[in-house]
């Protein structure tokens, strides 16, 4: 299905946000994305509140709409979620889990791997969980997880920001991906909990500021 205005819109201004580009707080004003995407103010309103759908915009009274915050609340809510979600996720999709559910699987750890940016470890690193959660069939449960892992991106490259990216180890995922292989299921949803838990762990550890989020890459 072709991309509409309002979700091309919502898709560049949303991945500005993950990457820091516009940064927590910065006005989203309708006229200024109506006029930057050459557009109407209606697909631009409609983009402005897919962007706060998927919690990466935020309405606040008399300032309009903002950059949703990144703090240590923010942060502990969307790991807490994101871990209750993507473990059912992978409980459901374990039965169906096919050689070209592992194919696809694979490709995302290769590509981290060879990924020479921080930008392409983090498409891997998205595909790796949307692979391990696409075989469970739930259109909902499934879109939910995408907007949790845009905001799980939003603070990965923030903490690259903080402390500098270097190449990282894959040795998580592919626990993750053994555990599956052997059908434990059990071991790899608590794999799974622990990995993506880990990033809550690390943002604590950092005593990560109310304002903006400072902590080390966890790789998640």
């Amino acid at each position: 299905m072709a991309e509409t205005v309002a979700e091309r819109i919502a898709r560049v201004v949303g991945e500005k946000i993950v990457t820091g580009e516009l940064g927590p707080g910065t006005a989203l004003r309708q006229d200024k994305i109506a006029e930057e995407f050459e557009a109407s103010h209606v697909p631009a309103r409609e983009a402005l509140q897919l962007l706060r759908a998927r919690g990466l915009a935020i309405s606040e009274p008399r300032r309009g709409m903002r950059v949703a915050p990144l703090d240590t609340q923010s942060v502990q809510e969307i790991v807490e979620i994101r871990a209750a979600l993507e473990t059912l996720a992978l409980r459901l999709a374990a039965p169906r889990m096919n050689a070209a559910s592992y194919v696809k699987i694979e490709d995302a750890l290769t590509a981290g791997d060879q990924a020479k940016s921080i930008a392409e470890w983090e498409q891997a690193n998205r595909a790796f969980h949307k692979a391990l959660a696409a075989p469970c069939k739930r259109p909902r449960l499934l879109t939910m997880l995408d907007d949790l892992q845009l905001a799980n991106s939003r603070i990965i490259f923030c903490a690259t920001r903080t402390a500098g990216w270097q190449p990282g180890s894959s040795q998580a995922h592919r626990k993750i991906l053994n555990a599956m292989r052997q059908r434990d299921v059990n071991r790899a949803v608590a794999l799974l909990d622990a990995h993506i838990r880990g990033l809550e762990q690390t943002a604590t550890d950092e005593r990560i500021p109310s304002t903006e989020l400072a902590v080390r890459h966890s790789g998640t």
